[in-house]
């Protein structure tokens, strides 16, 4: 049954359908008429055979018809099956028509209601779907139509996060340089290093910001190249461990390197793929509290290694895995760069980098506060 619902099937059972009906009413037609033509010619015959008119001879010669009432049965029977033809093919066609409109509306209309609903989301109504229904190509299609209508939809309420958050993020260490700089004019904040210290760290932050912001921009646009060779796993967990551990020891995290004696080179781009860990290591210290643990590890497979960032921080919801790493998305809205959740960006870049390289990153946790896992899987050099 499943393969009858299949465009195609159908289409060529509606012609099939066509076809026989085509004939069968032709067969009918013929039969209906042919007793009447057939008496009609019997009698004719009759007459010229009992000497009332000569019967003449039919395809004499050059291929022309005798005359008198030969040429008149020939007619007359010529006529017969005209007119079966013709009712023949007049009914036929007039079925075709009505199957043809049958099946025409029923696949012409998910199409306009498709149509339609491109209208309404190129509008702007991004919530707008079409009804789906049976197995065949158009309800897959309707299906694919939905499925891209949500992550438009999902798209632009990021956008609209994306200004909000953009905003936010640059508001706050402009408002705080602002108010420095208005008490440093107004004497009521004295000019020391310390008040100089705070407007540098906060101007640093608008830095960083911006650097991801650009950093962002380049690796979804593919604007970047890679240069790849054989770097041993070892080098690159150490590069990254040695480059964060000063802000582990500032919170009183402990940090782990836990890598096997003998591990295989990978073919990657050694900074690119340092700042896919750098990242992990950073989200990992963002969530987790003073006196937690954050371990990296690897093993190898036959054709990869994984790479894996594991902590025992606040974990992260079911609902939530799957949207880690969309850019500016964040488990807990209500924090900020400011207090440590950063804007989502970071593991947006790590994912885009990482298959850049061919490999796969992936996140799994057993709910909040039981910590998290990442995994970066990379060919092997």
């Amino acid at each position: 049954m499943k393969s009858i619902n299949r465009l195609s099937v159908r289409l060529f059972l509606s012609s099939l359908a066509v076809i026989l009906i085509g004939f069968c009413v032709l067969v009918l037609a013929i039969q209906l008429s042919l007793p009447l033509t057939y008496g009609r010619h019997l009698g004719l015959m009759e007459q010229m055979m009992s000497g009332e008119a000569p019967m003449g001879m039919m395809g004499q010669g050059d291929g022309r018809l005798g005359s008198g009432r030969a040429v008149e049965l020939y007619d007359g029977f010529r006529a017969g099956v005209n007119e079966a033809l013709v009712y023949a093919v007049l009914i036929s066609a007039a079925a075709a028509i009505l199957l043809s409109l049958l099946i025409g509306s029923r696949l012409v209309a998910p199409i306009r209601a498709m149509t339609r609903a491109s209208q309404r989301i190129s509008d702007g109504h991004y919530a707008e779907r079409v009804p789906v229904a049976g197995g065949d190509e158009l309800a897959l299609l309707a299906r694919s139509f939905n499925r891209m209508a949500a992550r438009l939809e999902q798209i632009e309420a990021m956008r609209r996060q994306l200004i909000g958050d953009v905003a936010h993020e640059l508001r706050t260490p402009l408002t705080a340089i602002k108010g420095s700089m208005e008490g440093l004019e107004d004497g009521i904040i004295p000019a020391e290093p310390a008040t100089f210290r705070q407007i540098s760290q906060e101007a640093e932050r608008l830095s960083r910001l911006v650097d991801d912001l650009q950093e962002l921009s380049r690796v979804e646009s593919g604007a970047y190249s890679l240069d790849r060779k054989p770097v041993r796993v070892v080098d690159l967990v150490g590069t990254a461990v040695s480059r964060i551990a000063r802000q582990y020891e500032g919170k009183g995290v402990t940090l782990t390197a836990d890598l096997p004696t003998e591990l295989p080179a990978v073919m990657v781009d050694e900074d690119r793929i340092g700042q896919v860990l750098l990242n992990l290591l950073a989200n990992a210290l963002q969530h987790t509290p003073s006196g937690g643990q954050v371990v990296i590890s690897a093993c190898a497979g036959e054709k990869d290694v994984v790479v894996s960032v594991s902590d025992t921080g606040v974990g992260i919801a079911v609902e939530h895995l799957e949207h880690i790493f969309d850019r500016f998305y964040r488990v807990d809205k209500s924090r900020s760069r400011a207090t440590g959740g950063g804007s989502g960006i970071g593991l947006t870049i790590a994912r885009h980098l990482v298959e850049a390289h061919g490999g796969t990153i992936t996140v799994a946790s057993e709910g909040e506060n039981r910590g998290s896992r990442f995994a970066v899987s990379l060919h092997r050099g």
